[in-house]
């Protein structure tokens, strides 16, 4: 268990300023990082490093596939921006939507209602609820928020938001999650954008207050950091920052521009992409103004995962091929980037059967010796950490988002079959249900989604011992020098994953002996600072 250590999470953060200096330091890491990278290839496409030359291109695909994704994340990065804050018109019409669903917690809904009640631009409150749950229609009365009952809406929660459009009239909406309990000066940090007539929604940083819980929690809100801090940054800079579910800000103008919500499983998304497309702006602001829950256990963690990976490809087969031509040249690029994330799962799928499918067969996709293969790489890593350090300064939270984030490289990897599952689904046109994210940990039940884990664990435990037992046995001596490197390379390459594979059952575990806690409980809406009071803070 993670114990907290921070306890200003409910101050008032902001991203720090872009100086002249910091970009002159990035564009130097930068180009030093993609010209590693071009020596790299330089090297990696040598003639005498082809071996079976089908594994050999399949092996070059996945791997520069990779490196392509990291040099755009790096030219990205080179257009970091932050808006400057903009006072919001008095007398906008304003309304908040947030939904419930059957199963979720009544309690949590007192928690955001009240925190919504509490913000300060005048605005109404909508709940659109289909629990057939009396106590909702209570809850929403009891904190000033209009009830909507909606039941058998298609489209879940983006059908819900739809609805509510048409029973509504405001001209901005802010769309909350209701598990993300919002500051009081939360509008005074997104209406003022909309001074521009061509801004479509003005997105802020998730921010999450249950981040200790476990070392799920603390992983799956490590993924996130970098997202919500530089690199929606660098997309604002280029014009192309993201709608994200939560704490986004819509002009109803350009909702209707597009027929409304976007249905789907990452109906954030599909929305962001379509009022883009429409030739409407965006902005982001970097500032945490409110937060919300990240899955606490790895079953609900994977189960998320999956919506959003299977989601997320049905963006890049239909939507992104649709709207193509509506882009801007870096919208693409954005959006392409983000399609291809959880195309992860299935080079980590690659990856992993390489080091099995040589001990089995003998048969190398490259003649390439590892030492030199480590040295070069090297190079490139050392450049990935810097920058990947270097922009952390522009995270919201740096006391507490700062780091290596190993915690979120475990459950990336452990992850790899959920996102090659979604890819699958993807290409059949396969659906799944839309289903709320767990609010609060699943205890005492290990998810099915680890078993791919179990099973790459116990492969690579029998191909050590069959290793073993062939070089001890079998293999002459003289033979053993001539073999050493390249069956020593592949139980390495075998033994991180094999590291990675077991730290995912080891959150797959943890739901056996989570603390039950409602984390909503111990949220006193009182210790929560505006940006005046914050700010002495920081």
């Amino acid at each position: 268990m993670i114990k907290a250590r921070n306890k200003n999470l409910w101050q008032f953060r902001e991203a720090a300023p872009v100086k002249k200096l910091h970009r002159f330091i990035l564009l130097i890491l930068v180009s030093s990082g993609i010209m590693s990278i071009i020596r790299f290839a330089d090297w990696w496409f040598r003639e005498e490093h082809i071996g079976n030359i089908f594994l050999f291109v399949l092996l070059s695909i996945i791997f520069w596939y990779s490196m392509l994704r990291l040099i755009l994340i790096w030219i990205g990065y080179l257009g970091i921006s932050k808006p400057e804050p903009v006072q919001a018109k008095q007398g906008l019409l304003v309304a908040i939507f947030t939904t419930s669903s059957p199963g979720e917690p009544i309690e949590m809904f007192e928690k955001t209602l009240a925190a919504c009640k509490n913000i300060s631009y005048p605005h109404t409150t909508y709940l659109s609820d289909d629990t057939r749950d009396p106590a909702f229609k209570e809850c929403a009365e009891r904190h000033g928020a209009v009830w909507f009952e909606l039941i058998g809406i298609p489209g879940a929660k983006a059908g819900k938001i739809n609805a509510a459009l048409k029973l509504t009239t405001e001209d901005f909406i802010l769309v909350l999650d209701p598990d993300h309990i919002p500051f009081p000066n939360f509008l005074d940090h997104t209406l003022g954008f909309f001074r521009d007539e061509k801004i479509g929604f003005v997105q802020v940083c998730q921010a999450y207050y249950n981040q200790y819980r476990s070392f799920t929690a603390k992983g799956a809100a490590e993924q996130t950091y970098s997202f919500y801090g530089p690199v929606q940054m660098s997309m604002n800079g280029y014009g192309c920052s993201v709608a994200i579910g939560a704490n986004c800000t819509f002009r109803r103008k350009a909702l209707d521009s597009i027929g409304g919500h976007g249905i789907g499983l990452a109906e954030d998304l599909i929305t962001s992409i379509r009022i883009h497309g429409a030739g409407w702006k965006s902005v982001y602001n970097p500032v945490v103004v409110s937060r919300g829950l990240v899955p606490e256990d790895f079953g609900s963690f994977c189960k998320q995962q999956l919506k959003w990976a299977r989601g997320v490809f049905e963006v890049t087969f239909v939507e992104i091929p649709k709207l193509f031509r509506k882009l801007s040249g870096w919208q693409r690029i954005s959006y392409g980037t983000i399609g291809t994330y959880y195309l992860v799962g299935t080079t980590s799928f690659f990856f992993t059967i390489i080091p099995f499918f040589f001990f089995f067969t003998n048969i190398l996709p490259a003649r390439m010796n590892f030492s030199e293969f480590v040295i070069q790489g090297s190079i490139v890593a050392f450049f990935g950490i810097l920058i990947y350090l270097f922009v952390q300064q522009w995270m919201c939270h740096p006391e507490t988002e700062r780091g290596l984030h190993w915690r979120g490289m475990i459950l990336k990897y452990a992850c790899w079959p959920v996102f090659f599952l979604g890819f699958l689904l993807a290409i059949v046109n396969a659906e799944i249900p839309y289903i709320p994210t767990a609010k609060k940990a699943v205890r005492g039940y290990f998810t099915p989604f680890a078993r791919p884990l179990i099973l790459q664990v116990l492969v690579f435990l029998f191909a050590v011992i069959m290793v073993f037992v062939v070089r001890r046995f079998y293999i002459p001596e003289s033979q053993l020098i001539f073999t050493a490197e390249k069956t020593w390379a592949m139980l390495g390459f075998a033994f991180i994953a094999f590291i990675l594979s077991c730290g995912g059952i080891l959150a797959a575990l943890e739901a056996s002996y989570l603390k039950e806690e409602d984390p909503w409980d111990k949220v006193d809406l009182k210790q929560i600072k505006t940006s005046e009071d914050g700010k002495k803070n920081i």
